[in-house]
């Protein structure tokens, strides 16, 4: 499981460090640096096949990010590359551009009273967009509200001509020289540093060198999208941070967490054992959801489909799965419920269907995952047990429903906060669909498991399914009940642990660099799980 800290843990766990340094040599910030600059030499390499002669442009500003990248272009010079400092702060560190001078590097600045030779912005820039490398040490995890001033100005030059290279043919990366390399120091500067968020400007790195433990901005959205290859440089925060008994603020499951959590058969498991899903999906206007949805469902493993709708999609639901048993009734006996897809507005009878899982699975503690259509029949207040999963336009008009005034762009912009509030009003667990998709619920997770193809209609609908077949294995296995058995917190945390698993599956169904429709990734889920689980 890959695990993420904000700001004040970092701090609070490099404070002991810290107080027990005696200069540089051997300290955190002399480690960082050697680390940034075995990271950018390895870029100058890959652009020119040899380190020596290459040249390493880095953007400083105030602070310890400032410190390791100006160190680090010291130690760049003794391999033979041509280190260039661009100061965009008087807040300048001292050690680090004392040591940088020594040996030998250039300093330029923006800032009329920065030490350096004074240049014009342009200047910078063209330096920059000229080097083999650029060292993005502007901001750090002490950075709030986005770059200002000459900073905002620079990057928001540079990225613009990288991505300009980009579209003429480099494609992120650098090796045919068209754009230098892009290293972010700990994370991209002007980045949300807690929550994810892209206030202004930011320089899309290729790799980011961070330091101790991941920041959570590089797990979550939107600023995920900007990190390029994460690199954890050790400096002994994690034993710290177990020490004083912090608990990560973003977790990422990885596939060894999906063999640990998903469910599967045993010698003696039956279909009812291995977890019974009842889907209400579909109607006249989109019997197609409720067939992926079931396709979802069986396809992730589990041991039985109960489809209730309409005879007119369930003739196509029994059609194309004929392992279905298919009804009227939602009167019956499952481990989880998936209601939702297709559900049109004008179907009043499915949606009566919706209202009655829904009322039932609160007495009960059913597992109920809530999409599309069911999610404006929601409850005011429900147990962590139900999962909506929302696009960011279903989450904004959830949100306005409850009396907030949310758009689409501000959940696209701050996707941790209106989750996070999705899940405060309602007491539901939350799943919000994206390039990131991120659960927030007794936990928080971020998963980032899919190519761009699966932004493909009806690919919501598999997941559904492959959310409640994970819902239902478990909650059979575990023996879930509201008669005070199993630990609430526990459940809620595994709920949320479901959830994130079933993004990842769905999304490797989908890890492809050519199109694929939603039924393709119904049909590679057994061949992605039989990978998983070994």
């Amino acid at each position: 499981m890959i695990e993420s800290y904000d700001a004040a843990a970092v701090r609070a766990a490099e404070e002991p460090l810290l107080a027990r340094e005696r200069g540089f040599t051997g300290g955190l910030m002399h480690t960082a640096a050697t680390a940034l600059a075995r990271a950018a030499a390895e870029e100058v390499r890959t652009v020119r096949g040899r380190v020596v002669g290459g040249a390493v442009v880095g953007l400083v500003g105030p602070g310890s990010n400032g410190g390791d990248a100006l160190h680090a272009l010291a130690l760049l010079a003794r391999r033979g590359v041509r280190p260039t400092a661009v100061l965009t702060s008087a807040a300048v560190h001292h050690g680090g551009l004392a040591a940088l001078r020594a040996a030998g590097g250039r300093v330029l600045t923006v800032d009329d009273g920065a030490p350096g030779e004074p240049v014009w912005l342009g200047h910078a820039v063209a330096e920059a967009f000229a080097a083999d490398v650029v060292l993005d040490g502007l901001l750090g995890i002490g950075g709030r509200g986005g770059l200002r001033g000459p900073a905002a100005e620079i990057v928001a030059l540079l990225e613009d001509l990288c991505r300009t290279a980009d579209d003429a043919g480099a494609r992120g990366r650098p090796a045919r020289g068209l754009r230098p390399a892009v290293l972010a120091v700990d994370l991209p500067s002007g980045v949300g540093v807690d929550d994810g968020t892209v206030a202004g400007p930011v320089l899309t790195a290729d790799r980011t060198v961070t330091f101790g433990v991941r920041k959570s901005a590089l797990l979550l959205p939107p600023a995920a999208h900007r990190t390029g290859r994460v690199e954890v440089v050790d400096l002994g925060l994690t034993e710290v941070l177990a020490d004083l008994d912090v608990a990560p603020a973003v977790r990422r499951l990885a596939g060894p967490d999906v063999a640990t959590l998903w469910p599967r058969p045993g010698a003696t498991s039956h279909k009812y054992a291995r977890g019974v899903v009842g889907v209400v999906a579909g109607s006249a206007a989109y019997p197609g959801a409720a067939v992926l949805a079931v396709a979802g469902a069986q396809r992730a493993g589990c041991g039985m489909v109960r489809y209730v709708g309409p005879q007119t999609v369930a003739g196509a639901v029994v059609a194309a799965h004929p392992e279905v048993v298919a009804g009227q009734d939602t009167d019956v006996h499952v481990q989880a419920w998936v209601v939702g897809p297709g559900v049109a507005e004008d179907d009043d009878t499915q949606r009566e269907r919706v209202a009655h899982v829904l009322a039932a699975a609160r007495a009960t503690a059913t597992p109920v995952v809530v999409d599309a259509g069911a999610l404006a029949l929601l409850p005011e207040r429900v147990g962590p047990e139900v999962v909506l999963t929302p696009h960011a336009g279903e989450l904004a008009a959830l949100l306005t429903r409850a009396g907030l005034d949310v758009a689409r762009e501000q959940v696209e912009a701050e996707p941790l906060r209106w989750a996070t509030e999705a899940h405060r009003r309602t007491g539901a667990t939350v799943l919000l669909k994206g390039a990131v998709t991120l659960v927030v619920g007794a936990e928080v997770l971020s998963q980032a498991d899919a190519s761009p193809w699966l932004a493909t209609a009806g690919a919501g609908d598999v997941l559904a399914g492959v959310l409640g077949a994970v819902l239902a294995g478990t909650a059979a296995q575990a023996g879930w009940s509201d008669d005070g058995t199993t630990d609430a917190h526990e459940r809620a945390v595994l709920v949320a642990r479901c959830a994130a698993a079933a993004a990842l599956v769905h999304g490797r169904a989908a890890a492809t660099d050519r199109p694929v429709t939603a039924g393709d990734v119904a049909l590679a889920l057994p061949g992605v799980l039989a990978e998983l689980l070994g």
